[in-house]
């Protein structure tokens, strides 16, 4: 008898292939929670990287992570770092101006009003020495910017000095000249104190600066 092929072995079924695993969606950075009172935040943020890295080193988004809040918040308030540097100066000297004015233009003797307008300029100091010590390291930069006016810092004191020149209250010359010797004396003091080469506050030195802004008035 004739033997019966052997059937073909069946071919095993292809394995199933395991479905794709859908793609992860790119996780988007979470939004920062709008900050109240992000204003302050953002100028003491400024203020503290201005000078210690400078204001041409810092970056509106340093400033704005320094702050806490985003980089949108700062340009709701400002158009850039700069905007602000510049916003921040004028501020403390605007301040100063004022000060200077209601102190030098009050009753009372030469004496009483030097002294007055030097507390006023270490009180301003400080108050808020972060504040003042950007203004003092900035004048360079930033005094370009203000304009000659009558209101001004040196213009103030300047007036006020060939007031007391025309009244025979102190020796007669150069009245700008005057105004920077005199000026010079809290500036340079208030710059040593920025470069912790004057101990303690401003104010603790008041007497002493009243004493040498007399003397460089009363000086021929």
């Amino acid at each position: 008898m004739a033997t019966r092929p052997k059937p073909a072995p069946r071919a095993k079924p292809a394995a199933r292939k395991a479905p794709a695993k859908p793609k992860a969606e790119p996780e988007t950075p979470a939004r920062k929670p709008r900050v109240r009172d992000a204003r302050p935040k953002i100028e003491r943020a400024a203020l503290k990287l201005f000078i210690h890295e400078g204001v041409d080193a810092a970056t509106t988004r340093g400033i704005a992570e320094k702050a806490g809040v985003s980089e949108g918040a700062l340009y709701r308030h400002y158009k850039g770092k700069d905007e602000l540097a510049l916003a921040l100066f004028m501020e403390t000297h605007n301040r100063l101006s004022e000060m200077l004015a209601e102190a030098l233009s009050g009753p009372g003797s030469l004496e009483e009003k030097v002294h007055a307008a030097v507390e006023a300029y270490c009180q301003l100091a400080d108050e808020d020495f972060l504040l003042f010590s950007f203004h003092l390291v900035s004048l360079n930069r930033y005094l370009p910017y203000d304009k000659r006016r009558d209101d001004d810092p040196v213009s103030i004191t300047e007036r006020i000095i060939g007031d007391l020149m025309t009244a025979g209250i102190i020796p007669k010359g150069d009245p700008a000249l005057k105004a920077a010797m005199a000026l010079g004396v809290v500036m340079q003091s208030g710059l040593n104190k920025i470069y912790n080469r004057l101990p303690g506050p401003l104010g603790r030195h008041a007497p002493a600066l009243s004493r040498a802004v007399l003397a460089v008035l009363k000086s021929g």
